[in-house]
């Protein structure tokens, strides 16, 4: 997994664009006036950092006597938050950053060699910032990842047949197109 922050777009194109999607219109009525009058309340700006863009919604709460539910805030934070690779990595509460499940993904591992290996030849070039959930063990072995194995049966069962030659392809289509004109010709007649 990967690590990436939030960016919060709340210039009036930001809004309005907000105020268009199916989440937006999935809300309560109430809950849709509440963050209408938050971000009233909120300069029009792009915030590339969620702490900031959550004090600022605190903010703007206490001064529109609005009660910031944790439902409210995940509201806003999903309406208004997107992915942004230049924005402030997120942290949580003891500052530890924040995975990006969205970037997940997932790697198969030959079996004799161990992970560490791999993903340092692998991946980290690639993506320098990866690191990999050691909390994902297999039942059976307790070790990290996952254990399995990949049967590439196009690899040992398939058998390559050539296509048939254009020509005859070609006489079969104009055959069956002679056939169907003969057919639609009775039909109307």
């Amino acid at each position: 997994m990967t690590r990436a922050g939030l960016a919060f777009d709340l210039t009036s194109g930001g809004r309005e664009q907000v105020k268009e999607s199916d989440a937006w219109l999935a809300l309560a009525s109430s809950s849709r006036d509440d963050i209408d009058t938050l971000m009233s309340h909120m300069a029009a700006t792009r915030i590339t950092d969620r702490d900031i863009f959550l004090e600022a919604l605190k903010r703007a709460a206490k001064a529109t006597d609005i009660k910031l539910t944790a439902k409210l805030k995940k509201d806003v934070i999903a309406l208004f938050g997107e992915r942004d690779p230049e924005a402030v990595i997120c942290t949580d509460a003891d500052g530890n950053p924040e995975p990006d499940t969205q970037l997940r993904d997932d790697e198969q591992v030959p079996y004799e060699e161990p992970w560490q290996d791999y993903f340092a030849r692998e991946v980290l070039p690639h993506v320098p910032d990866a690191w990999v959930n050691e909390s994902v063990r297999d039942a059976k072995d307790g070790e990290v990842g996952i254990v399995g194995y990949e049967v590439p049966f196009n690899r040992h069962f398939y058998r390559y047949t050539p296509p048939r030659p254009l020509a005859e392809i070609d006489a079969d289509l104009k055959e069956l197109t002679a056939r169907i004109g003969g057919l639609l010709g009775r039909m109307a007649g």
